[in-house]
Parts: C-alpha cells; structure tokens; sequence
C-alpha cells in the first residue's frame, strides 16, 4: 500500500482538512491513506529541509524524504505520544536516517573525495548559504547561539557527530565540548520558550 508513489497519493487529496495531532497518530495507527496524505502534505518540506540540512544534496535528501514516510508508515505503532509529540518522533526519524546514509559506505567514499572547502565553511558560517529547515524557524534560533556553540550543535545535530569526533576536528578537548553542548542545549531551551 505505502510502495505506491507517496507523491501520486498526495495529488488525490481534494479538500484542505485540517487534523489534531491525535486524529493524525490514530488515522495513522489505522492505516487512513487520507491521513498519510495530509502528513505527507504538511510535514514533507519540514522534514525534506532536515534531511537536507545533514546530507547536503538534494537528491539525498528525497530519497531519504521518502524512506522517511515509508519508516513512519511501518513503525506508527512504535510512536509513544508520552514520550514526546508526533512532529518531533518524526523529527528524530528524519534526522536519524539521513545520519544512517552519512555513515553509509557509499558516502563515506564519496566524503573521502570531496573538496576541503565544505570544512571552511562549517568555521565561517555567514559564507555557507543556510537553508530554511521548516516554518518553525529552527534555522533562527541556532542561529542566535554563540558561534562555539552553533558549530557544536550543527555537528552534533545535523552532521551526527559524537563528541568525540567534535573533538578531535575541531581540535579541542572532549570536556570543553561537552560544556558548550550544555550550555548550547540550555540556550536553545530558554529561546524556545520565548517563542
């Protein structure tokens, strides 16, 4: 059923419906084509724009889009609203795959080859062109963190660095990393809620 094109069950959608969170988690659970539509509709572009934000290519970032819907499809069951909402679940699907495919042979192969200019621009972050992540306006937050911090949670978060590895790149000591990490993490907390 989800093997059919996720784009060709988006265009069969005919009115704008509006759903709660709850009524998506359990249109889901019970297998409503309408309401995987919806998702797809409304979330795909936020999700889409993570996915692009870790690999950096476009056609990646679909590809990813799309094993995306098909994980959150399968694994709806697995959803534990107490843990969390729905978005952010899908969120951290997105995330994690598109890091499974950084980590992947076939990327790490191809990272081998790339051009050195990438790790420039990860130091000066005003020459890389930032993408919008979503509507929420994510990219803005981090964007109002100390640029130590920024730089952390970019490799943690949307490259899937360990701290380790944050260390060793950036040439700082694992401590120092864990620090920023936690004073990044405590900002961002008080700049969401001001939100």
């Amino acid at each position: 059923m989800v093997s059919q094109s996720i784009t060709s069950i988006s265009s069969n959608l005919g009115a704008t419906l509006t759903y709660t969170e709850v009524e998506l988690i359990q249109g889901l659970m019970a297998r409503d084509e309408k309401i995987f539509t919806y998702l797809y509709d409304h979330y795909s572009p936020a999700l889409y724009g993570v996915a692009l934000k870790v690999v950096g290519e476009e056609t990646a970032a679909g590809d990813i889009l799309q094993e995306v819907f098909v994980k959150i499809w399968r694994n709806i069951d697995r959803y534990d609203a107490s843990k969390g909402r729905l978005f952010t679940w899908m969120l951290n699907i997105t995330r994690n795959t598109a890091i499974d495919s950084l980590r992947s042979k076939n990327h790490k192969l191809e990272q081998r080859v790339q051009d050195v200019n990438s790790v420039a621009l990860m130091y000066e972050p005003q020459l890389a062109v930032h993408l919008s992540v979503d509507h929420l306006g994510l990219t803005k937050v981090i964007e109002r963190l100390q640029k130590d911090q920024r730089i952390i949670i970019d490799m943690a978060y949307f490259k899937g660095h360990t701290q380790e590895e944050i260390a060793k790149t950036l040439e700082i000591p694992l401590g120092t990393v864990k620090t920023r990490m936690r004073n990044a993490i405590i900002q961002l907390r008080i700049l969401l809620k001001q939100l």
